[in-house]
């Protein structure tokens, strides 16, 4: 009777086991089937736009896609002026469609919309990072974050950032001097590095010292995080979440809690500061006046309110901080490659 009961028990393993690899291999396939169903609608769809030459069915431009950052760079502004005579161009990322517009009229609908603000898929990848702040976020919180954060880009508080940036612009000036009457170098490493400085300054009020100590463990990150959206963005078969975090899991998991320890602990220091300078300031007793620091941009982002006078969370302001110094770092970086 024992026997016969392991036996039958072996026997419905092996079945459960058949069954669930079928059901997976059925969801597979059914998944890639609306995938091909949708990817064909999509390009029948988008068929009379002009389209980058060199596109594979389903793989798109990915098999001619340079992988190295700098080859990919070069490689679009090759595709940009090559199809520059026409109002729009298309270049396929795998199933994905990644429009390049030239004429103004044509950006003006997309910029000047403020309905038509969902992101692509690839906006996803850089969620880990940064939330779902204002880069990445869509609908009522988009919105809402919009109104909140839109006053404290008014060129009035932007001009108190100058002194930042000529203090930073000048150690930078001291360390391209040594390269006067030399050889032709690469700027980038020492642009990027100035723009860090002025960016963690001027964003959350830090000083990280990037030019003197280019070493330092949040610069590492900030490069590191930002390669691998990059090179997430430009690998297909990357996509796909648990492909990912098969293949890079660790590496982004320990650089995503470097990047926002670092933004979190300045965060909570500057609210701290802030406050002790308030109860400064409502002391009636014969005191020192308390000292004043610059303003950055976290100093607002922890006093504005909305409609019904909430405050940012700590989380919703580091989304937004996070998200400052990613569209200032790559736009810098992308700029000088």
């Amino acid at each position: 009777m024992l026997l016969w009961l392991v036996h039958l028990g072996q026997k419905l393993l092996l079945w459960g086991a058949v069954a669930a690899v079928s059901t997976a291999g059925a969801t597979l396939i059914l998944n890639l089937l609306q995938m091909t169903v949708s990817s064909v609608q999509l390009w029948l769809h988008l068929r009379p736009m002009p389209t980058v030459e060199g596109a594979y069915p389903l793989l798109g431009h990915i098999k001619i896609l340079k992988m190295d950052a700098k080859g990919f760079f070069q490689q679009m502004i090759t595709v940009s002026e090559n199809h520059r005579h026409w109002p729009l161009v298309k270049l396929w990322l795998g199933p994905v469609p990644v429009i390049g517009m030239y004429k103004a009229e044509v950006v003006e609908v997309i910029l000047s919309s403020a309905k038509h603000i969902d992101k692509s898929y690839m906006y996803t990848f850089l969620e880990p990072w940064l939330g779902l702040g204002l880069l990445t976020s869509t609908g009522n919180k988009w919105h809402r974050r919009r109104k909140m954060i839109t006053p404290t880009f008014h060129f009035t508080i932007l001009e108190d950032f100058l002194d930042v940036m000529n203090e930073q612009a000048n150690i930078l000036v001291k360390k391209l001097d040594k390269h006067v009457n030399g050889d032709a170098f690469d700027t980038t490493f020492y642009v990027t590095l100035c723009t860090l400085d002025i960016i963690c300054e001027t964003t959350m009020g830090k000083n990280i010292s990037a030019q003197i100590n280019d070493d330092s463990e949040y610069v590492r990150a900030v490069y590191r995080m930002a390669d691998i959206v990059h090179e997430r963005m430009k690998k297909l078969w990357l996509w796909p979440d648990f492909l990912f975090l098969l293949f890079k899991g660790w590496k982004p998991k320990r650089t995503l809690q470097i990047l926002h320890n670092f933004t979190t602990s300045v965060i909570v220091e500057r609210a701290n500061e802030i406050k002790k300078n308030e109860e400064c300031k409502s002391d009636d007793r014969d005191m020192p006046l308390c000292k004043r620091k610059r303003k950055a941009f976290l100093d607002l982002l922890l006093n504005v309110v909305d409609d019904e006078g909430n405050k940012l969370s700590h989380e919703d302001i580091r989304e937004e901080v996070d998200t400052f110094m990613f569209e200032v770092f790559v736009t810098v970086t992308f700029r000088y490659h």
